[in-house]
């Protein structure tokens, strides 16, 4: 099997995973990104490793496992307006300091690079995956159901008309580079042709889910793109100063989970971050 082939397969597989996940249930949408969770946290600190760091893979696992549950947890008690459970507050407040305990019996030479790296997994991993968990579970217009499967998948489709776009564009029309050092490949005409695509489906998607303003849609749009395209570059360094081109091999032809989410990570935040302020 070619490249193509074999990168065309693993992708529509994948994508039918994605969207199957999402469409079926909040069960299996937080059992999905719960895997991703524990996969991107794995590559991460499997990443670390190979650049002669020491994180704590497997602890930080399990806190990135209880971040996410406890998110899940705590949208749907918001969405039915009930109390935080304390004593699942009372776990997850803890958990960032048992870092530094775990750290004071693994004898290493550099203590404190290493709980900084391990805890720098939680914040750019697992806590953007556990974000998904309230725009996907809140109180809408239709009280009967909390859990609103089409923003997330709104979400992804805009995603994937910006990556869309920047590909053809950047393919058809690209001169000026957006930045060489970092990511060679990626130009200014690509930047802009991904925009003006994920504007468009964010005013076609405006028309359906009108519970959102088509102003708001398009600030939406911006929000993924410019982060997105950060969020890109940021994990493009991460790989370039490891010397590493791919971060995980679990879709053959596109690599791991963080070149798959790497747009998703830094641009989460952001959205969920205006639909609370904004809308």
């Amino acid at each position: 099997m070619t490249d193509l082939p074999k990168r065309l397969a693993s992708g529509l597989t994948g994508l039918a995973i994605l969207v199957g996940c999402i469409l079926w249930s909040k069960y299996s949408f937080g059992a999905f990104f719960l895997l991703t969770t524990v996969f991107g946290l794995w590559e991460f600190y499997t990443l670390l490793e190979k650049g002669g760091y020491k994180p704590m893979k497997y602890f930080g696992v399990i806190v990135g496992i209880v971040v996410f549950c406890g998110n899940f947890i705590f949208a749907e008690k918001i969405a039915q307006g009930e109390p935080l459970p304390q004593a699942l507050l009372l776990l997850i407040i803890p958990l960032g300091f048992l870092f530094f305990l775990v750290e004071l019996f693994k004898k290493n030479e550099n203590p404190f690079t290493n709980i900084s790296f391990s805890f720098s997994g939680i914040i750019y991993i697992a806590f953007p995956f556990a974000t998904l968990n309230y725009i996907a579970i809140y109180k809408g217009d239709n009280l009967a159901d909390f859990y609103h499967p089409e923003m997330v998948l709104c979400y992804f489709l805009i995603l994937w008309g910006n990556d869309t776009g920047a590909y053809f564009a950047g393919n058809l029309f690209g001169k000026h580079k957006l930045f060489e050092r970092i990511s060679p490949n990626k130009t200014w005409e690509g930047g802009i042709g991904g925009l003006l695509l994920a504007i468009t489906v964010a005013i076609v998607i405006s028309y359906y889910l009108t519970e959102i303003s088509i102003f708001d849609w398009i600030a939406i749009a911006i929000l993924i793109v410019f982060f997105g395209t950060l969020g890109d570059l940021v994990e493009s360094y991460f790989k370039r100063g490891l010397g590493i081109k791919d971060s995980g091999n679990i879709l053959p032809g596109h690599g791991g989970v963080l070149d798959r989410s790497d747009s998703l990570l830094l641009s989460v935040p952001f959205v969920y971050a205006y639909l609370r302020l904004f809308t």
